[in-house]
Formats: C-alpha cells, structure tokens, sequence
C-alpha cells in the first residue's frame, strides 16, 4: 500500500553565504591547541596509561582505532587528530553523519554550525545548496565505485573536486553487466544526474582549509575512515540530492571496513569520544561478527583489547569499575557505558572534555599539541 510522500524535487535550498554560522573554525582550532592538562590527578593518570597502551598497541602493530561524535570537529579538535594520524598513532577513525558535515564546511569555509532554534521553525534548517550538493553527490559518485561514506567524502575534500561519470558511461556499464554488485548503485547516479540535469566530468571544490579535515588527512595517509549515518538523521537529508540507496551502501562498506579493524584489535586499543550511541552500537555488532568469523575459524575470540571511553558526563553516578549497574539504576540505560563494559577487555572510562583529552594524550604521546598542529600549517590566530 503506497503510502503520501514529500516530493524531494520541491525542496528549496538556499546559498550556504547567506547562513548565520554558530562557529569559526580559527576560534575553535586555538582553544583546542591551548587546552590546560586536566586538574584531576587521576584523570591525568588515566590518560597517561592509555598513552602507554597506544605506544605498545603501536610497537606490536596492533589497531588502534578513535571514533568520536560531531562536537569533536565543532570543538576544533580535528587538527589534534589529524596530527595524530600523520605521526603513524590512529589506524583507524570512525564518525557519524553530522561528524563529516561539520569537518567539510569547516574545510570549504572555515565556520560551521547554525542554529536549530532559528532555522528549524523557519524551515531552512540543512536545507544549505553546498553542503547537501556536494556531500551527497560525492557518496553517490563513491557508492558508484564501491567506495565508503569516509573515503568518497575524504577524497573529494583532499583532491578538490569530483569527477563524474557520463551517463553513457553509466549506461553502458549496466548494461554491460546488469547483475553487477555495483550496477544498481549506477542506476541511482544516472537517475540523479538526469533528475536534476547536473554536469558531469571533473568538477572543483575548492577545500581552503582542507589541512583541518579529518577525512582528507586519512585519505592522504591511507589510514581507514569510515561514517556511520543514519537514513534521515542529517542535515544533508534536507536537499534533493539527497539519496538513501546511495548513503546505504556508502555505509556498508564502511560497516565492514570498520569490522575488519576490530578484527585487528588483540592487545589493541579502541577509543570512544563523545559518541554514546553510535560508536558502542556499531562497536559491539562489529565485536560480535568478528567473534562469530573467528569462532568459524577456529581463531581465539577477542578479548586482549583496551576499551577506552571518554564523555562529559558522569557515568550515571556509578562507579563502573565495579561492573554492570543493576536495572534499578538509572546508569544501566547508559549505552555509552553499559554496551562496551559487555564487550570484554580492559575498560576505562574518562570523563572529560574531549579537546582537553586530546591535548593530554598528545603530551602523553611526547607531542605538543600547538607545534603539531602549527606543522600541519592550519592557521588560527594568537592569543
């Protein structure tokens, strides 16, 4: 039974020029970078042994993987990270959808966020030409190639521009082979480049501050990035290009991709930052299928792994070295901390502003984090 559907076609969107942004990315980047070590001593001594489980997960060639929420990047704490992938510490990074929306309009016009309060109402929350343009197009073009959501969006930011494939050439690669793993994913970027009569062949994004992007730095050091969105969570919903077929399988092969990291996380270290729901829910169905493969395999399931998670808040009042609150306590519906507490391993949980945590954990790891961000040649200005 068919059911009333919005018309995407009429969506009206307006010049990203025109929106009152919330955030500068040089404010931002500076706060981030001139981040004081945290005043609670045991917090610091938390930070210190996981800067030692990283030095030896590291020395033994073993994962260690950093997936974090979207205040991360609005916080200006993308250049921490990225420096901390171009000194060979991070294998792998994990975000959500709003984690790459914020990182690429900070790399395309260095200030991001808007006001929900305003716009919404409004009805001109997302509906932004450039970043539902580009950010869309680039996971239909990558979900064309088999690509994923990190990596389609991480190579456009890197190399500034798109290339499109003709709707020949699409058309002739169907038909050529119409039960091709990727021949639907085809189908849905000539329907959308017909639909909306866009140009194809090589089109250029200028990225000025793309040396702030945490996609463009892995794609340029191969280091795996993945995105894990959900259908109709993000802002990018709210343009005509916006296509769930497209971010579907974009975020498939990333679902995998991350998976294939877990599996290489024995006497590895998994970091959670500010993310209490995607990251342990995409964690512990990656944890459970690498267990079920290795099972098959006849290979020792996981459980050497360091499991460290990082939040502002308090962790519902419970001490959670004592283990799993009972049902009675508010702290048992706390995914952030009850999910991962059942994966295994050793966990440790911080709470702790993420800008201050990343700062502590560069000068734990012998990096400043000022010199290592001025070396990355991000601009912000003094103090």
């Amino acid at each position: 039974m068919p059911y009333d559907a919005l018309d995407a076609r009429r969506i009206r969107v307006f010049p990203l020029s025109e929106r009152r942004n919330l955030l500068r990315l040089e404010e931002e980047v500076r706060k981030a970078v001139s981040s004081e070590p945290p005043d609670d001593p045991n917090l610091r001594d938390q930070i210190g042994r996981l800067a030692d489980r990283i030095r030896l997960a590291r020395q033994k060639g073993r994962a260690v993987m950093l997936t974090y929420g979207a205040h991360l990047i609005k916080n200006g704490a993308g250049p921490l990270v990225n420096a901390l992938i171009e000194a060979g510490w991070l294998t792998h990074l994990a975000t959500q959808g709003a984690g790459i929306i914020h990182d690429w309009e900070f790399a395309f016009q260095a200030a991001s966020g808007e006001s929900v309060r305003e716009n919404a109402p409004a009805g001109c929350f997302g509906t932004w030409e450039e970043t539902g343009r580009w950010l869309n197009l680039a996971v239909l073009v990558g979900a064309a190639e088999g690509l994923g959501m990190g990596e389609s969006v991480g190579r456009m930011i890197a190399e500034d521009r798109l290339r499109i494939p003709s709707a020949e050439e699409l058309r002739q690669a169907i038909l050529a082979d119409p039960a091709h793993p990727l021949a639907a994913a085809k189908a849905d970027l000539l329907h959308i480049l017909q639909t909306y009569r866009l140009p194809v062949g090589v089109v250029s994004i200028r990225h000025p501050w793309k040396r702030c992007s945490v996609p463009a730095t892995a794609y340029l050091h191969r280091t795996a990035m993945t995105v894990h969105p959900g259908i109709g969570y993000d802002i990018i919903t709210n343009h005509p290009l916006y296509h769930g077929g497209a971010i579907g399988r974009a975020a498939t092969a990333d679902a995998r991709i991350f998976a294939a990291s877990v599996d290489r996380l024995d006497e590895g270290v998994f970091m959670s930052v500010g993310s209490a729901i995607m990251s342990p829910q995409v964690f512990e169905k990656a944890f459970s299928l690498v267990n079920n493969l290795r099972a098959a395999d006849g290979r020792p399931l996981l459980r050497t792994h360091m499991l460290a998670i990082v939040d502002l808040q308090d962790g519902g009042g419970w001490d959670w070295r004592q283990g799993e609150p009972p049902p009675t306590s508010p702290a048992y519906y706390l995914r952030f901390c009850k999910s991962f507490y059942r994966m295994g391993g050793q966990v440790e949980y911080l709470r702790c502003d993420n800008r201050v945590f990343l700062a502590e954990l560069m000068r734990r790891l012998d990096m400043d984090p000022q010199e290592a961000v001025g070396r990355l040649g991000v601009p912000f200005p003094d103090p």
